[in-house]
């Protein structure tokens, strides 16, 4: 199966940060460019469905949630629906400042002396920074996209900017979480 189509790239950007690809899903996901893109929660029978389009308008990621589901489960497809990741709910033991700065560990990283990614900001504002580690080498933002519709249907629409050679769909998956988290702490 051919990789598919990376999203249509931005104006040209100065380009920094970091210069040795950070895949975690995988490798074909990182853009050597800035990747520009648009969230944004559709409301309707399942919770938690979600279009990520890039710069063109063109769906890049969508993200079905649960319609009646024991675990919670969203998936991430590509454009053409096929899978790119599971996500189920899994309770953490660790309690921590969510307005503030998470700290992510993936799976590979049993020891958790050093977490593998950090946010900083406040997710309620959609205003966070993505960074590498625990490390101030910025990875991605997110801010809020406000538009006449957005506002007047009262629905999440934000951006999300994912710099050079990082994981557009880890970060996607990231927001979706996030998401998740924020929904379930105001319920």
């Amino acid at each position: 199966m051919a990789a598919p189509p990376l999203p249509a790239p931005p104006p040209p950007e100065p380009s920094g940060g970091i210069v040795e690809p950070v895949p975690v899903v995988a490798p074909h996901f990182c853009a050597p460019y800035v990747v520009q893109l648009s969230v944004k929660e559709k409301y309707g029978l399942r919770q938690g469905d979600f279009t990520i389009t890039d710069t063109n308008g063109a769906v890049v990621i969508r993200v079905e949630g649960a319609f009646i589901s024991i675990h919670n489960r969203r998936l991430l497809l590509d454009a053409n629906g096929n899978p790119l990741l599971c996500m189920r709910e899994k309770k953490s033991s660790i309690i921590q400042p969510f307005e503030t700065e998470m700290y992510i560990y993936l799976a590979s990283n049993t020891s958790h002396e050093v977490c593998d990614f950090k946010m900083k900001g406040s997710f309620k504002e959609r205003a966070c920074s993505f960074y590498l580690g625990n490390t101030n080498t910025l990875i991605a933002q997110m801010h809020r996209q406000h538009s006449a519709m957005s506002t007047l249907l009262g629905t999440d629409h934000y951006g999300l900017t994912v710099f050079p050679n990082v994981d557009y769909v880890f970060i996607s998956a990231l927001v979706v979480i996030l998401q998740e988290l924020h929904t379930d702490k105001n319920d």
